[in-house]
């Protein structure tokens, strides 16, 4: 699973509240992997309408579309 445009598996969302509150993640196997010390500072809910941004180019869209099969 990773970018449809430039085939990147690192990607990010944004915070409700303040769009500068950022949280990274990698895609592998479907899943999404957050970094260890991301966590701990109170993570940002990753579901499936989650609109999530390509850390590498400007593709953007809903976490559901890179889950297709």
């Amino acid at each position: 699973m990773a970018c449809p445009v430039c085939a990147c598996d690192r990607f990010y969302v944004k915070g409700q509240e303040d769009e500068y509150d950022m949280q990274e993640f990698d895609l592998r196997y479907g899943e999404v992997f957050i970094a260890a010390e991301e966590t701990e500072n109170g993570k940002i809910e990753i579901q499936d309408e989650t609109e999530v941004f390509c850390d590498n180019c400007s593709w953007h869209g809903k976490l559901k579309e890179l889950r297709k099969p």
